[in-house]
């Protein structure tokens, strides 16, 4: 008896299965850069954190920690809660820039196909006439 060998169609639209995971880092840098974008915020993050900035800014290291500075945030099961700390520019309403974030945080996240269950906002100072002072 001959050994016959079958070949295999392979189907062009056969798509393996599995699950994916976006990382919360994922989304905390999505949601950083959205809410960079809306004028009004002048800066993220609480006091501490922009204390601790400006040292690392100063010593050359200003790139560290600004990805997700100001920004917490949890998927599961392909929904985003994201916490923001903000300051916002002197003179802006606070609910009209806060209304702008979640727009653009909103918008910015749901592009990467997630939905975003909620955004919570703290603003944790207000930076009067030029760049916030980080406070110690």
């Amino acid at each position: 008896m001959a050994d016959e060998t079958q070949e295999l169609s392979v189907l062009p639209n056969a798509v393996a299965g599995g699950a994916t995971h976006v990382s919360d880092e994922v989304v905390e840098k999505i949601a950083v850069a959205a809410a960079k974008s809306v004028p009004g915020v002048a800066e993220l993050g609480g006091d501490v954190v922009r204390f601790f900035n400006a040292v690392l800014d100063r010593v050359g290291l200003d790139q560290v920690g600004d990805a997700r500075r100001g920004c917490s945030a949890h998927v599961t099961d392909g929904a985003a809660v994201v916490n923001l700390v903000i300051v916002i520019g002197g003179g802006r309403p606070v609910p009209e820039v806060t209304d702008a974030v979640r727009a653009a945080v909103t918008s910015a996240v749901e592009a990467y196909g997630l939905r975003v269950d909620e955004i919570n906002i703290r603003v944790d100072d207000v930076a009067l006439g030029g760049p916030a002072a980080p406070s110690a």
